[in-house]
């Protein structure tokens, strides 16, 4: 299993103590994690995006462009890129543009977004976040496969015009993954593409995730794309991770702040049933325990998805020096259990995207196209399997 750091820059008090850092040093904070989780062989650094709430990641471009100046080899990842409300041809710049500073380190992973308020303050109906997903998407998959696009829809003005954006990405197309959390349209569409899911896994119970997930592998499998590249990347709960000796410790230190939190959020329909920290450790996705306990939970969750990408959150309220030594725990102890435990070939010898990266020799230049070629020939192969 790969490992990532995903921090959607929530910008919070502390519930228990009160405390809040400014918004200077709770972004240099994000870069300084970025670094460490490089240091500790961490394999990707995920940035969200919200343009409402108690956050301070609205414009994750920005972050990444700082991540990648201080960082070499830990991949770029967003989490999500919130296409729905975004311009294809803005993003197509501003994210070759990191893609190029970084070398080939970047894989977007898009999205419809979690922030109903979102719409509204981009002059879009949030009855329309799915037909604008799906439009957006295949524009920016043109405009970083192809050269002198031509384009009509209906969400934005055609391009009527050949256009070419700019710069162009590092080595042919980075790799777009799609994030899945409430519904079984984002699978979908995934699916459609032979594209990669992001599951959530944050707040609701695992079945819940399953149910996309499968539906995910399902489509997948009807349109006849190559098994090899059906990756899966899971999220570990909106309450983050927390280690100590043991776990009844992490519940005693972690679980004023778990619950403090998660009791201050009240959004409709979009609450986690897990509000206490027992519950939250006995059947809930957040990663609080001893180091055991966190490996047999990732293990458990990896037994009903099977998938090739974790993701990890810091409690971002807890003192940073406090967060930073978590995250070596997590690196130290349980990441190499759940790296024997658990192999997968996604950025491996197996994945075109491996040697996209100059520090991987960028030995595949345009890994997207060797993809899109291997589901065509894996349909072409099974012609009589899909004609039925």
């Amino acid at each position: 299993m790969k490992f990532q750091v995903l921090d959607i820059i929530p910008h919070l008090k502390n519930p228990v103590t009160g405390e809040i850092v400014s918004t200077a040093d709770r972004l240099n904070q994000v870069v300084e994690t970025a670094k460490r989780a490089e240091e500790l062989g961490f394999d990707s650094f995920s940035v969200g995006e919200r343009h409402a709430g108690e956050f301070v990641s609205s414009s994750p471009t920005t972050v990444l462009a700082a991540i990648a100046a201080v960082t070499n080899r830990i991949r770029l990842q967003t989490g999500v890129t919130v296409l729905s409300v975004l311009d294809p041809v803005r993003v197509a710049e501003d994210y070759a543009t990191i893609d190029q500073l970084s070398r080939g380190r970047l894989e977007l992973v898009i999205g419809k977004g979690n922030e109903v308020l979102q719409y509204p303050l981009f002059g879009l109906s949030l009855d329309e976040q799915w037909d604008l997903l799906a439009e957006k998407y295949a524009l920016l998959r043109t405009l970083w496969r192809e050269e002198s696009v031509t384009w009509s829809g209906r969400f934005r003005p055609a391009l009527t015009e050949p256009t070419t954006t700019t710069p162009r990405p590092f080595a042919g197309s980075p790799r777009i993954w799609h994030g899945s959390a409430t519904t079984l349209t984002s699978a979908a569409l995934a699916a459609k593409w032979g594209d990669p899911l992001f599951t959530a896994n944050a707040i609701q119970p695992r079945e819940n995730y399953k149910v996309l997930i499968d539906h995910y592998r399902e489509e997948y499998e009807r349109y006849g794309h190559d098994p090899r590249h059906q990756y899966l990347g899971s999220g570990s709960g909106a309450g983050g991770v927390f280690i100590a000796d043991t776990t009844q410790e992490a519940i005693r230190q972690y679980g004023p702040v778990y619950e403090g939190l998660t009791a201050s959020r009240n959004v409709p329909g979009n609450n986690s049933p897990f509000r206490d920290i027992q519950h939250a450790v006995a059947e809930g996705p957040a990663l609080v325990g001893s180091p055991e306990q966190v490996i047999d939970k990732i293990l458990s969750y990896h037994s009903l998805y099977n998938h090739d990408l974790q993701s990890i959150s810091l409690p971002t309220t807890l003192p940073f020096e406090q967060q930073l030594e978590i995250l070596e725990r997590f690196a130290l102890e349980v990441i190499p259990a759940v790296r024997a435990s658990a192999p997968t070939t996604l950025w491996e010898a197996g994945d075109p995207f491996a040697g996209r990266p100059e520090f991987a020799g960028a030995t595949e230049p345009d890994a997207a196209a060797a993809v899109t070629a291997d589901h065509a020939f894996n349909r072409t192969d099974n012609a009589h399997v899909f004609a039925h």
